[in-house]
């Protein structure tokens, strides 16, 4: 039952937060979402620093104008309103037209998944109703006014603490369970992650503007140490976490993707390997669904469809693994890659700009990339953290196929910071090269098609920079001849933009236009130097060998057809339409030796890894990866 409204509270609550402050007036109306966490806070005797903690770990106190997210939740307490979550229950995600056990033509299986039923909406897609009983508001208050969205998420944390049988107490540390049951998890390992991330908030504090100008801090408590055994009394199930590999800082359950035999000699959905005693686990593939939750699940279990490693939810984190990391998942559209490679999918849209991640799914992959990175040996960097839409096609005919997820939306510069690998200056103006790193809330370059085709996109902060043909934007976009058509602003259009963390050689500067070496070309972008776009950066390039006008580029680093054995067919080594011209210099990523998974049956007993005499440099060519013979370039440093 909802309590009766004090003066403050009611005022907070009247207050519309939206655009309501003139430019420059943020010292009068700057602290506006602060003030209604407090009002919130004293109305339904909720410590205001938890409040705070879980709106932090939800949306970082973001509004994102009223937009839901991935999972159709609204506000800086993301409640979330299943009607939103069910606008695409079932994803869209395929392997793309290349065979994932080799390269050849092989059409993606249509998806299969079902549409969730009203009555199968779990709770966690249910939050927004709840908050509108307790307080009174409606819905479209709760999700329009930032200001009733946080006295939602205090009636609701006043609510699970009842529900527990807990005081409503002023001590942050007597809230654990409460906090746990806000996630809206169904079992206690996710719920208790969940609410050790919002106590690690608490105990390190934070202070941020937000999205909407508002200056919102958080307290650091560095000794709060909270009451865990609550959460004994919230009658969540056990997850069945026994088969997976995953750090104990992350909710993570085993839903095996099948490995079966079905039709004439065909099999699915994923290959038995021995990695890394076998072959090396090189990367770590960063996707978006496309699809919800649940029908995502139902994807990876279809023994016809592809497969991943693990899926992330973005209500809270949780993670499901799916295929064993020695084993090889199907599902960066380059065998190559698939062969040495970990694939993360993550809950979400590309081309839904303000379908918002939540803090809690950025945190729980960022602790699970780093534990696969510290166990194989993976360097934190974004030519062995791909997205996606930087892995390379195989051969020129999967090139335009290729897929561009997770896309200009994904925050790179805050995921490298969640890494511990913050993308910071390491050399002075003459050390060579760049690292691209825009500040993503103001860095709003236009896209067009997410809705419609040629339709501008919502204007939103991005992780991409546009590329031009020179130092202007009255200059053409530069054109990529591997997809063969005229450069457009299409938000999956990759051949004019490169992407945060992304390193490349600069080749000229031009006022507040800097130029890079791209798909063996000059690109330029826009860095001016008051608020620059990339940051000075040094190290390794490579360049064609003296006396070469330029090197061939290759989308996989396949070995010379004498390393093949007589029983497993030779694979072409076949260059792209790409070339690196004399005089140019990309950055390495590593030194690989040219290595073929043979994986064609059922049987295990026949699969096998080919490795040939020849080595190979993956090198950042464009917007995706690209691998150069070692025999045709040489090594030098960057600046010199």
């Amino acid at each position: 039952m909802r309590g009766s409204v004090t003066a403050v509270a009611a005022a907070a609550l009247l207050v519309p937060l939206i655009g309501a402050a003139p430019s420059g007036t943020h010292a009068d109306s700057g602290d506006r979402l602060q003030s209604a966490f407090a009002a919130a806070a004293a109305e339904y005797h909720v410590p205001s620093s938890v409040l705070l903690g879980v709106s932090y770990l939800q949306s970082r106190w973001e509004t994102h104008s009223g937009a839901p997210s991935v999972s159709g939740g609204y506000g800086p307490m993301h409640l979330t309103d299943a009607r939103a979550a069910l606008a695409d229950t079932a994803p869209h995600h395929s392997e793309g037209s290349e065979d994932p056990r080799g390269d050849s033509a092989r059409p993606a299986p249509p998806p299969v998944a079902k549409a969730l039923k009203t009555s199968e909406i779990p709770a966690r897609l249910r939050t927004l109703p709840k908050a509108a009983e307790l307080t009174g508001l409606s819905a479209e208050r709760l999700r329009s006014d930032p200001a009733a969205n946080v006295a939602g998420g205090a009636a609701l944390l006043a609510a699970a603490q009842r529900e527990l049988g807990e005081p409503l107490s002023s001590d942050p540390a007597d809230w654990y369970g409460a906090v746990a049951r806000f996630s809206g998890a169904d079992d206690s390992a996710t719920a208790a992650a969940y609410a050790d991330d919002v106590f690690e908030v608490l105990r390190t504090g934070q202070e941020r503007r937000t999205d909407e100008g508002q200056r919102v801090a958080l307290a650091a408590r560095p000794g709060l140490v909270p009451d865990t055994a609550q959460l004994k009394g919230a009658g969540l199930r056990r997850a069945k976490a026994a088969e997976t590999e995953c750090p104990p800082t992350v909710s993570c359950e085993w839903i095996p993707a099948p490995y079966e035999e079905f039709g004439d000699g065909d099999y699915g959905n994923h290959d038995l390997g021995n990695r890394p005693k076998d072959q090396k686990i090189e990367y770590i593939v960063v996707h978006d669904t496309e699809g919800a939750w649940e029908g995502v699940l139902n994807m990876v279990q279809d023994p016809t469809y592809v497969s991943w490693q693990y899926t992330l939810r973005s209500t809270d984190g949780h993670i499901a693994q799916h295929v064993k990391a020695e084993d090889v998942a199907w599902h960066a559209g380059n065998w190559y890659v698939n062969a040495k490679s970990i694939g993360l999918e993550h809950e979400g849209f590309l081309t839904r700009p303000d379908s918002w991640y939540t803090e809690a799914m950025y945190r729980s992959s960022a602790r699970l990339v780093s534990y696969l990175a510290k166990k194989h040996g993976i360097p934190l960097d974004r030519q062995h953290i791909l997205g996606h839409d930087t892995v390379p096609g195989p051969t020129t005919s999967t090139i335009g196929g290729m897929h561009t997820d997770p896309g200009p939306y994904w925050d790179w510069r805050h995921y490298f910071e969640l890494l511990g690998r913050p993308l910071v200056p390491t050399a002075g103006a003459k050390g060579g090269l760049v690292t691209i790193r825009p500040d993503y809330a103001a860095n709003r370059p236009e896209f067009t098609g997410c809705t419609t085709a040629g339709e501008p996109c919502a204007a939103h902060g991005s992780s991409a920079v546009r590329l031009y043909s020179g130092p202007g934007e009255s200059y053409p976009l530069i054109k990529d001849i591997g997809l063969g058509s005229n450069p457009t602003k299409g938000v999956n259009d990759l051949s004019s933009r490169v992407s945060t963390g992304q390193q490349f050689a600069v080749a000229g500067r031009d006022g507040d236009w800097t130029a890079i070496w791209y798909l063996g070309q000059k690109a330029w972008f826009k860095n001016p130097a008051k608020t620059p776009t990339a940051v000075h950066a040094a190290g390794d390039v490579i360049t064609p060998k003296d006396g070469a006008e330029s090197v061939p580029v290759y989308g996989r680093a396949y070995p010379e057809t004498s390393a093949y054995p007589a029983d497993v067919p030779a694979q072409a080594v076949s260059p792209l339409p790409y070339t690196l011209p004399a005089g140019q210099r990309y950055v390495v990523g590593g030194k690989v030796p040219g290595e073929y998974y043979y994986a064609v049956t059922f049987d295990e007993g026949s699969h096998r890894v080919v490795r040939g005499k020849d080595l190979y440099y993956e090198i950042q060519y464009g917007h995706r990866v690209a691998f150069v013979r070692a025999a045709d370039v040489k090594v030098v440093r960057s600046g010199g």
